[in-house]
């Protein structure tokens, strides 16, 4: 594909070896016909430069050493951004924060124990351990009423109808924590504490009962 152009748009090329001896007469007929001429858009776009008989560059062709050297705004453009790119090179990444880095052990720590399942695995551990608790707090009085026809008030007793209690409240702020409310999570903490407490004290006395009724039971 052949592109012709008009050589009436074209500025006519200064010659140094004919105006060598007025640099500043060649820079001024340069410019003013440059400023004169018309030049096609797509002769200022074609990247032609550094060959001989280059005719189609809009800042000019000059001969030098018989070759006619073309300024190519193109090339220079695309030079220059490359030059650019190179230069800045791979931005340097900002060390993080120490905020940033506690965000990001957390939500890992997260991470670890949503895979664990601990809160689901705390939730069906306290609630076989209320059932059969409460169970056993209720059957426990029943079984000596019917065995005896009366109940026996002491220690054991008492603390055994605390811990029931004590099940039952720190059961019943499993809601309020599910909401994310830390006093209904210490609360619960606090409660199952002294709940522990309690079921170890009553063990002693527990163990006398549990001697006294393989004492006076008849056996078949």
């Amino acid at each position: 594909m052949s592109l012709k152009i008009q050589h009436s748009s074209i500025p006519k090329k200064p010659s140094i070896a004919k105006d060598s001896a007025s640099p500043q007469k060649l820079i001024t007929t340069t410019i003013h016909h440059l400023k004169s001429t018309s030049l096609p858009l797509t002769a200022a776009t074609l990247p032609f430069t550094g060959h001989q008989g280059c005719t189609c560059c809009w800042w000019g062709v000059w001969n030098i050493g018989g070759k006619d050297i073309c300024f190519d705004t193109p090339h220079c453009d695309g030079w220059s951004v490359c030059i650019h790119i190179v230069g800045r090179g791979t931005p340097v990444e900002e060390p993080p924060s120490p905020f940033a880095l506690k965000i990001q052990q957390l939500s890992e720590e997260r991470k670890e124990l949503v895979k664990g399942s601990y809160r689901d695995r705390h939730f069906n551990a306290g609630s076989i351990l209320l059932a059969f608790g409460v169970f056993e707090s209720i059957g426990g009085g029943v079984n000596t009423w019917f065995r005896t026809g009366k109940l026996f008030p002491g220690p054991h007793l008492f603390a055994g109808a605390a811990i029931t209690v004590l099940w039952a409240a720190a059961a019943a702020l499993t809601p309020a924590m599910q909401k994310g409310s830390e006093t209904a999570r210490n609360l619960h903490i606090t409660l199952n504490v002294i709940n522990v407490l309690l079921f170890v004290w009553q063990i002693p006395t527990g163990w006398e009962i549990v001697l006294k009724v393989f004492e006076f039971t008849k056996w078949p």
